[in-house]
């Protein structure tokens, strides 16, 4: 069956007549829907959509809230992060005094400035040297035997102490400005090395003299060349005080370097040269531009 060509071309617009009338009552349903009840709907046993619609936003929010609350509760006070926190030093890095064994003493008869100190030229002069012994405290502390961490090791096999070590034991034993050094002369610098004289003064006597020495490549490392020189000095004269005597025993240099050190073959990164470097036993750490190599 064919419809007329004139009805097919009505239909869509009286559909269309039909929707736009549909919309003005689904509008009026909702506002009805949502206006408040009349007092006759009240009296009848209808609820007041109001109340009702307060409670509901009351119930949605208050889950809210209270979760919040309880969260905000339970949240456990701050604590620094485990990463962060940083680890004591070992008791053994630490260095503390063991004792001060420097005890005033009467002075001998000398002539003193205002300040109470002996007038002496100690750039030339040896006063006091040998007038009298250290006490028996004094004694003790220099001579007590030095501690086997506290030796270091030289690429070539050589052990030392550090100089600071050296100073510490001066000042248990004297306390702090009762030693001091004093150049005996100025420092003769070479191509390559720079050396000068100093001497060890103790308690205002003449304790021992002995020449420094340190190397230096370029003229803005002579400053700290010079002054490399005093260290080296204080080391060599407290030979005299028997501080740290046992790394000049033979046998107990000995008995160190079987015990205590290793030898390891490196290779230079840009020469490829092979030889060997002395280490503390698990203490290998080669630096640049050095690094470890099979045996040459």
């Amino acid at each position: 069956m064919f419809l007329p060509r004139r009805a097919v071309a009505a239909a869509p617009r009286h559909v269309a007549r039909r929707a736009s009338s549909v919309v003005p009552l689904a509008r009026r349903y909702s506002t009805e829907a949502a206006s408040p009840a009349t007092p006759e709907a009240v009296g009848d046993g209808a609820q007041d959509p109001a109340p009702a619609a307060a409670a509901k936003a009351k119930a949605k929010t208050t889950p809210a809230a209270s979760k919040w609350a309880k969260t905000k509760s339970a949240r456990p006070a701050s604590t620094p992060a485990a990463g962060k926190t940083t680890a004591p030093l070992p008791s053994e890095v630490l260095y503390q005094a063991r004792t001060i064994a420097h005890q005033a003493q009467a002075q001998t008869a000398a002539s003193f400035d205002a300040a109470g100190s002996p007038m002496v030229d100690w750039a030339n002069s040896f006063h006091g040297i040998s007038a009298r012994p250290v006490s028996e405290e004094q004694f003790k502390v220099l001579m007590q035997p030095i501690s086997e961490k506290d030796i270091e090791v030289k690429p070539d096999g050589v052990i030392y102490l550090p100089e600071i070590k050296y100073r510490r034991r001066l000042n248990e034993a004297f306390g702090p400005m009762g030693w001091g050094m004093i150049p005996k002369g100025e420092p003769v610098v070479g191509s390559t090395i720079v050396t000068r004289e100093y001497a060890l003064i103790v308690d205002g006597r003449f304790v021992s003299q002995a020449q420094g020495e340190n190397s230096f490549f370029t003229p803005d490392q002579l400053p700290s060349a010079v002054e490399g020189c005093k260290s080296n000095a204080l080391m060599r004269c407290c030979k005299d005080l028997g501080i740290g005597s046992e790394l000049w025993d033979p046998h107990f240099v000995r008995w160190f370097k079987k015990t205590q050190m290793e030898e390891v073959w490196v290779e230079h990164a840009t020469k490829k040269k092979k030889r060997t470097f002395w280490y503390r036993k698990g203490e290998v750490d080669v630096a640049y531009p050095y690094k470890l190599a099979r045996s040459g």
